[in-house]
């Protein structure tokens, strides 16, 4: 039974399917909030629609409460700016370095741009250089039309769920585990850039026509997903998406890979790909001999980055019913019949 469709589980959000009676507050110069937070700090606890009036909000964001809808009202994403500069050096870790940061289900954004321009107003360093835009621990979350841009560690992708038996010292939890599915989180029409593991995490993610943009970099590594094991449903799934960028500004001493594994069951699929610039030919990398149990896979690549070459690892033949079941309802249905999409249509009506 393909491994995405394991329905011995769990745990739900409130999510958007219980947003349609939410209050909705302002923000901008002429509105009654003149910041993001404090918009999200007058929310209720059951939520807030937040429409954000066209400009750039130099702010750090903290969002605890369920059911936040971020909504950009200029005419794309890139009239709405979430922007801050903390890093993992700067902030003392990297899951504090993020311009946004969700830990409450239900979070949705769609028509903004969120940023860290940390690398872009600092020398990098060898350590602490991790910027993160985004961090999202949010089961039900939906992003659609939105940019997300750093450098290294982009989107933090990440689950409120399946860590409670995990050792402090971020190894494998010892001996099987009780099935658990990760926080659900659907990405639709989405820009990311960055370079070095830039979307990280162990959510159960789509990507679903996104546009993937690699920074100039020595390596650049796309993703790095953190399933722990094997009970845990978990990973990144990109269908029908482009990695985006010119090939004449690749020198060719860069090298592009699909991932890393940063935990032993790193799952992702990459499915009916447009590639532009060139991949390295062998596609992914090792990380401490993980390749050995992670789940890579890709089907259907094309475009002129392909690069034809020897895959180091090699993906199980595509079957009929596996290539059923590569949508964003499929993969993110759970025990609660969640339809990801319907969502995102819904919040893009909200604009």
């Amino acid at each position: 039974m393909f491994r995405c469709f394991a329905t011995a589980a769990l745990l739900t959000g409130t999510g958007l399917a219980a947003a349609a009676g939410l209050p909705t507050l302002k923000v901008g110069p002429n509105a009654t909030y003149k910041t993001v937070q404090s918009a999200v700090d007058a929310a209720p606890p059951t939520g807030a629609t937040i429409r954000l009036a066209p400009g750039t909000y130099r702010e750090k964001v903290h969002i605890n409460t369920a059911n936040i809808h971020l909504v950009g009202t200029g005419k794309s994403p890139s009239d709405v700016v979430l922007s801050w500069n903390d890093a993992a050096k700067t902030a003392g870790g990297t899951g504090k370095s993020g311009s946004v940061s969700v830990d409450a289900d239900g979070f949705a954004a769609e028509n903004l741009t969120i940023e860290n321009t940390w690398e872009l107003e600092h020398q990098r360093t060898e350590e602490g250089s991790q910027a993160v835009a985004l961090l999202l621990n949010s089961d039900r979350a939906v992003l659609d039309n939105v940019r997300l841009i750093a450098a290294q560690d982009t989107l933090y992708a990440n689950s409120r769920t399946c860590h409670d038996n995990l050792p402090k010292d971020g190894g494998p939890p010892q001996g099987p585990q009780p099935a658990c599915r990760a926080s659900r989180e659907y990405f639709r029409d989405v820009y990311i850039e960055g370079h070095v593991d830039y979307i990280f995490g162990d959510a159960q993610a789509v990507f679903d026509h996104c546009d993937l943009h690699p920074r100039l970099h020595p390596t650049v590594m796309f993703t790095a997903q953190s399933r722990h094991y094997p009970e845990e449903i978990s990973g990144y799934y990109f269908l029908h998406s482009r990695i985006t960028g010119d090939r004449s500004k690749f020198d060719g001493s860069e090298k592009l890979v699909l991932g890393r594994p940063w935990r032993d069951y790193s799952t992702v699929w990459f499915y009916d790909t447009d590639m532009e610039p060139t991949i390295a030919a062998d596609g992914w990398s090792d990380w401490n001999g993980r390749l050995k149990t992670s789940d890579y896979r890709e089907y259907k690549s094309h475009g002129p980055g392909v690069n034809g070459g020897q895959r180091i690892v090699s993906s199980p033949p595509l079957t009929r019913e596996v290539e059923k079941g590569l949508t964003p309802e499929a993969l993110l249905r759970g025990t609660d019949n969640w339809n990801p999409v319907k969502e995102a249509d819904r919040l893009r009506k909200q604009k």
